[in-house]
């Protein structure tokens, strides 16, 4: 019983999380506009971070004999064409597509699937005050998110530690910056 109101208490702050993060009519930039001001030692490296990691390769997973027995298994068909795949592989899956022309499936779980669509807090006089950027339709907690898809439903689910799969995706600007 325990597991259950566990589960459905995620399963509630999940739909709460996602709600939050994207009910609001921000665009999507896509992570290549966003690499262009994270990027390199200077600025801690993120972008780099960002397409040496997993969520990057989202998408691309979808393309493994792996990912197409497990969508066979489920009946999906093609998991790079699977609503029940992409919504968690691709960036603004299902968003409206006037808010997603920017972005690219094959960039998978990119930058504003954790930070929000970044069209509105683009601009460095507003990326320069959190609270103006938070306002914008920046998310001020993106960790809170993960579980989104890091949960249960995940055909390929395995025990989620927050704090040890942030510790291998943590990004961040250098102090000062």
């Amino acid at each position: 019983m325990r597991k259950i109101l566990i589960l459905l208490l995620a399963i509630f702050v999940v739909g709460a999380y996602s709600a939050d993060v994207f009910a609001q009519d921000h665009a999507f930039i896509g992570a290549k506009k966003c690499g262009m001001c994270h990027k390199g030692e200077k600025k801690g490296m993120i972008l780099e971070k960002w397409e040496e990691g997993p969520h990057a390769k989202a998408y691309e997973t979808l393309a493994t004999d792996e990912a197409k027995a497990i969508a066979t298994e489920k009946g999906l068909g093609n998991p790079q064409e699977a609503a029940e795949c992409l919504k968690c592989h691709v960036t603004g899956h299902g968003m409206d597509a006037s808010l997603t022309a920017d972005l690219d499936m094959a960039n998978g779980i990119s930058c504003e699937a954790c930070h929000g669509a970044g069209a509105d807090y683009k601009s460095m006089k507003i990326m320069k005050d959190r609270e103006a950027s938070i306002a914008a339709g920046m998310v001020a907690a993106p960790k809170e998110g993960c579980v989104s898809c890091h949960n249960e439903e995940s055909p390929t689910y395995k025990p989620f530690v927050l704090e040890e799969y942030w510790a291998e995706i943590e990004h961040g600007l250098p102090e000062g910056e």
